[in-house]
């Protein structure tokens, strides 16, 4: 006899942050049977409404000793949650992924280091700490650049393009004058990312690379699977995701978002950054996949075996930015499939996506296309 999410004897989730991930992890736990329990600070966080919240700051002991009571687990939705709680936590209760692997993503430069240590080709970088750095690092790097904080960037935030020495002080300062990093500016043919996911007993799994389109620093639409991704690129993506699953001894979904440089059998890689969570180009795989990410997730870190990461047929997955289309719309295109996370709309907020599923991508591209005209 299978046992329920709402039976107080199934396992028990524990999760850092309850917003649309955290909504979404808990929503493929409650399909595997498994209870979730989340803390945010927000009274309104969207996974609130299918899950157990608790509403506190993050690093409140009181909260986080009642969110990991009864639990098996620890994760986290995001990575801008605090280290330190999640060290002190790791002597009670399992954390997955690790609060090193999370220390090593929240740190643009420690991460570009473990790039460098692993053999991961990246975008020249210099750690900049003043105006002075950001000079001698022009000399070096040139421009175009881009200059990227060392923390607490995402969508676009926390960094600023510099096309000439002139740009310097004005980079410096959108970026709130913090710890940065200076990046060459690599002139890729198109983004690339890979999702992939290890278990407790080192069990691993590659779901296949899919390109991303970005617009004013977020993602706006993934594409699974990329096309013209040649046996070396995917041994290369692969590789690399390997290399950073192994090192961090990681247990959950980390994705690796990659720059393609060149086309056809010349192309190559370079990693841009990590994410030690599930991860938004990771999305299509709630229908095009045969395991979601989500569900991997929580397979990992509750020492479960892994669900196979194989596509079904080929996928979309298109961000809504700032408001969500009447379902009517969507319903009409055949494939297609809204998620809501049920956010207040407002400008450039991450307010739902959609899922288009197709049996080829000649039929993918002609969905894509009457989406844009229909939702638009």
């Amino acid at each position: 006899m299978s046992v329920g999410a709402d039976d107080p004897s199934s396992p028990l989730l524990a999760i850092l942050g309850a917003g649309q991930l955290g909504r979404m992890l808990a929503q493929a736990a409650s399909s595997l049977g498994v209870r979730t329990r989340l803390l945010d600070p927000n009274a309104n966080a969207c996974a609130g409404k299918v899950a157990e919240l608790i509403v506190a700051p993050y690093d409140d002991e009181e909260a986080l000793a009642r969110l990991i009571d009864g639990a098996s687990a620890l994760t986290y939705e995001f990575e801008n949650v605090l280290v330190e709680p999640l060290e002190r936590l790791s002597e009670t209760i399992q954390v997955s992924p690790s609060a090193h692997a999370l220390a090593v993503a929240q740190d643009r430069l420690s991460e570009r280091r473990l790039f460098e240590r692993l053999g991961i080709d990246a975008p020249r970088s210099i750690a900049v700490d003043d105006l002075i750095d950001l000079s001698q690092a022009l000399e070096r790097v040139g421009t175009p650049s881009l200059l990227k904080a060392r923390r607490l960037g995402y969508d676009g935030k926390g960094q600023h393009p510099i096309n000439g020495a002139a740009d310097a002080p004005i980079a410096w300062e959108a970026i709130g004058r913090a710890p940065a990093i200076l990046d060459a500016q690599a002139p890729f043919t198109r983004e690339l990312s890979l999702v992939c996911v290890r278990s407790a007993s080192g069990q691993t799994g590659f779901y296949p690379l899919v390109e991303n389109v970005h617009r004013g620093g977020m993602l706006r639409l993934t594409r699974a699977p990329a096309l013209d991704v040649s046996d070396e690129l995917n041994a290369q993506a692969r590789r690399a995701g390997q290399a950073l699953l192994d090192e961090l001894g990681y247990m959950g979904v980390l994705a690796v978002e990659f720059f393609q440089m060149g086309r056809g059998a010349d192309a190559t890689l370079l990693a841009n950054e990590i994410a030690p969570r599930v991860h938004n180009s990771g999305h299509w795989t709630i229908e095009g996949a045969r395991t979601s990410q989500f569900e991997n997730h929580v397979r990992a870190v509750l020492g479960m075996e892994l669900g196979p990461c194989d596509a079904v047929g080929h996928s979309a997955m298109v961000n809504l930015i700032g408001s969500v289309p009447s379902n009517e719309r969507i319903a009409s295109i055949p494939g297609a499939v809204l998620h809501d996370y049920a956010k207040r709309p407002r400008p450039r907020r991450k307010v739902g996506h959609v899922t288009i599923t197709a049996g080829d991508r000649a039929e993918l591209d002609a969905l894509l296309e009457r989406f844009t005209r229909v939702v638009a």
